[in-house]
C-alpha cells in the first residue's frame, strides 16, 4: 500500500474512533490526529508531485 493511501486510511479510522467515543477530550484528540494524518498525506503527495519532471 502506498504511504499516502495508508495515511488517509489511518485518518479515516481516527475519525471513526472520534465519532464512536463519548469522551469529548478523546474525540478531539482523534479529530486532531486525523487532521495530522491528512496533512502528512498531502505533504507526501506534493513532495512526490514536485519531484516529477514534466516533459
Amino acid at each position: 500500500m502506498k504511504p499516502t493511501k495508508s495515511l488517509r486510511k489511518q485518518a479515516g479510522k481516527a475519525e471513526a474512533a472520534a465519532y464512536r467515543t463519548e469522551d469529548t477530550e478523546h474525540a478531539e484528540r482523534m479529530h486532531n490526529l486525523a487532521e495530522a494524518f491528512r496533512a502528512q498525506a498531502e505533504a507526501l503527495k506534493a513532495e512526490k508531485k514536485k519531484g516529477k519532471v514534466r516533459k
